[in-house]
This record gives structure tokens, sequence and C-alpha cells, in this order.
């Protein structure tokens, strides 16, 4: 019997931890590095590994995700692939309550994915960049008859208490798992063992430790069998706590870059790390391209500007300004003598009409403005004379489409900033 393969994608809740980069989209529809969606970084990961049966959980405001999914990812009749967006949405089995973590995700939606009880199932964070091949981690929990593999990344003992810590033998085997311990007493033991050492880069380091990466994958009828038997509604909290010792759990050693781009300081950080001469992430890798949405747009156009560290994305439009390790959106306008410094530009959805006025504060930054250490949402409109920047500003701060948000200024979506504001 063939083995299918089915990939899961959790879109995440509310997506509080990003607000207000999520005000009006789901935490998977959230920018990045210019041109793509977070959503597409696990989606080409699954294309790039030849599994297409993919199937994306989301609950709040998914409007923006819908539209970039039916633009971006389609396969001919020819294929079996499909993507599909499950929606949260009270039923007579599920009940009338929505979402409550991601297990309770996975649970309710099993019912609408038809698979044999041999097949694959691979559980994938929404809000990740990494590039991994997926289909050596797949290989990894057949070639083990696992019940459930764990990827896992290789973290040092100050950053525990943000994850889930697994404790494996020299065989791969998960003895111990803990979901963002808190005491160091309750990790003891939990240290890599000398015995897979060899498969980091960082081979001679002492205390490290295993930290999941969100990254499951589960043997069809186990994955139902565990969540018919365990109603916790979270993976790394209840069920894979509650599954060692009782079922066949390995782990999977991924020592490559990937970073957790849940908070706004660091989706802030890690998109200006593609900035770097040499980033940790390459997007320019052809043998594992990541896609997005295929637009008709014109070259990035820069008139008399300096422009230093900055990824520019297509249609932009820059005049005589300066730009210093920022990472400029699609059909991004930034006028004359206009400065920016670490700044996350998301740019518009559409052009500004040929007859606005000289008078009207137009899409994109204008004249003799200076904005630092800033995320500008879709379609702001940021006037002449203008300074934005977050020094000396109280965190949680949020009026007249600004907020600080972990020491980042964020301009919202369909901001308008007035000639001469200062904040």
């Amino acid at each position: 019997m063939k083995l299918n393969v089915y990939c899961i994608i959790m879109g995440g809740g509310r997506g509080d931890r990003l607000y207000p980069l999520t005000k009006t989209r789901c935490k998977p529809a959230v920018p990045l590095a210019g041109k793509y969606r977070l959503v597409d970084i696990p989606i080409s990961n699954c294309l790039n590994s030849l599994f297409n049966k993919i199937y994306i959980l989301t609950q709040f405001q998914t409007r923006s995700l819908h539209r970039h999914i039916e633009h971006t990812y389609r396969f001919d009749n020819f294929s079996d692939g499909i993507i599909d967006i499950f929606s949260a949405e009270q039923t007579s089995s599920a009940g009338e309550h929505w979402y409550v973590g991601n297990a309770d995700a996975v649970r309710k939606n099993l019912q609408y994915i038809a698979m044999n009880d041999e097949d694959v199932v691979l559980i994938l964070s929404g809000d990740q960049l990494y590039r991994m091949d997926l289909s050596d981690l797949v290989q990894h929990h057949v070639n083990l008859k696992a019940d459930a593999t764990i990827s896992a990344k290789p973290i040092p003992e100050y950053k525990i208490p943000s994850f889930g810590i697994m404790a494996l033998d020299e065989n791969f085997s998960i003895n111990n798992f803990v979901e963002k311990p808190q005491d160091k007493s309750q990790t003891e033991g939990f240290e890599i063992p000398f015995s897979l050492r060899h498969l980091f880069k960082n081979k001679g380091s002492s205390n490290m430790y295993l930290a999941s990466m969100g990254i499951y994958v589960f043997t069809a009828r186990v994955l139902k069998e565990v969540l018919t038997l365990d109603n916790g509604s979270d993976f790394g909290k209840d069920i894979i706590p509650n599954m060692v010792h009782k079922y066949r759990m390995f782990g999977y050693i991924f020592d490559g870059f990937w970073e957790d781009i849940g908070t706004v300081l660091s989706f802030f950080d890690t998109n200006l790390m593609l900035t770097n001469v040499v980033p940790e992430f390459d997007f320019f890798d052809a043998k594992n391209p990541i896609y997005t949405c295929a637009r008709y747009l014109p070259a990035c156009k820069v008139n008399s500007s300096r422009i230093e560290n900055t990824l520019l994305s297509d249609g932009c439009i820059i005049t005589e300004a300066a730009l210093n390790r920022c990472v400029v959106g699609l059909r991004s306008v930034i006028r004359k003598n206009a400065y920016l410094e670490n700044v996350l530009m998301f740019g518009a959805d559409y052009f500004d009409p040929s007859d606005i006025t000289p008078n009207e504060i137009g899409l994109g930054v204008g004249e003799n403005s200076v904005i630092k250490r800033a995320i500008l949402d879709k379609n702001v409109r940021i006037g002449k004379n203008v300074y934005l920047s977050p020094d000396g500003k109280p965190n949680g701060y949020e009026n007249d489409g600004l907020c600080v948000k972990d020491g980042i200024l964020c301009v919202t979506n369909e901001t308008v900033i007035k000639d001469n504001t200062i904040f």
C-alpha cells in the first residue's frame, strides 16, 4: 500500500505576540522579507520535499490568507496535490467551541482528511523561518518504525524556559519531555549525550539541550488514537508528555538555521538579519526556492539614492533618499531626502491613482521624513517632515495608528501620518 504524507500547517490563534501585525490578518499571512508571507515557508518546505497534500488550520482574520493561497498555489488536474484551508467552525461533532490549542485544532479536522492507518501526518508551525528536507525527517520516522517523531534543535541552557525540552538516548529514543521548564531541576540529565555530539556543528559545547521545534511526525493510526484517548488541547503541554514511555517516540536532530518568529521583536530582528552581507538564511537558494505569489510588477526604480544593506522588492520607487539596513516591500514609494534606518516597510497593495493631488499624502514615505527602528504596515501614508522612532516611548503605547511593541515602533495598516508629525 502506498504511504501518503499529509502535511498540516498550524495557522495559530489570535497571534497576540505579533500584534499589531496581526490586527487585520492571521499570523501566517504576515508579510516576510519584502515579498513573501510567513505561510510560504512551511508550504515551500513541503513542496521542495515533494509533499503536496497540505492543510492549513486557521481561526482568526483569514481573508488575507485565503486570497494569498488561492492566487499562489494551484495544482493542475493531473496532480493529486491539494492545499486546503480549514477555518474553525461549529459542527455537531466538534461542538460549539473554537480551537483551544494546536492539538484541539488537529483533532477537530482529522475527519476531513481521508487517510489510512499506515500513512504519515506531518504537523508544522506557521511562524518559523527555516529550510528543511522534510522527506529526510519522514524517512527517519519510517526507518525507526516510530509512532511519533519530534524535530529537535540544539540550544544553550539559558534558552530552556522558552521551549519544550527532550532527553534522547544514543538511539534517538525520547526518554523524557518537559514543556517550557522553569526550574533547572526539571531538566537534570537532559543534556545532549556525547554519543550524539558529532551530529552538531559546535561539537565541543557543553550544557547543550534539545528543544522541540514544534515539528511533529505521527503515524496516522497513532495520531487518531492519542487525540481520541487524550483530550489535551496542546501537543507540547499535553499530548507529547503523555505519550512518552507509552509509544515509540524518537527525536530527529536538525542543526541548520531555524528561528521562531512569533513575537514582534523576533520578527523584526529576523527580517533585518536578511540584510546582512551573508545572512544566516538564504532566500537565493535556487535548488530549494521559497515560493510566493507571482506578481506582474515593474522592476524596482532607484533615483539618486544611497542604499546600504537593504532588500528591495518589485515595484518600488525610491528617489533621492537614504536607506540603511531596511527591508522594503512591494510597491513602496520613498520620496526625496527621506532617511530610513532599521525599518521594515511592508509596501502597498496598489499604486496611488494618477489623479492624486500634490496636497494629498501619498502612499509610502514623504519628503524629508526620518524613520528609525520601525515596522510600516501595508498601505501607510507618511507625510512630509515626519520623525518617527520608538526611543523614549513606553512599551504598550498605542494611539492613532502608532504602537510600540518590544521596543519597535509599528505603524499599523492604512494609517495616515500628517505632515510635520514628531513621535
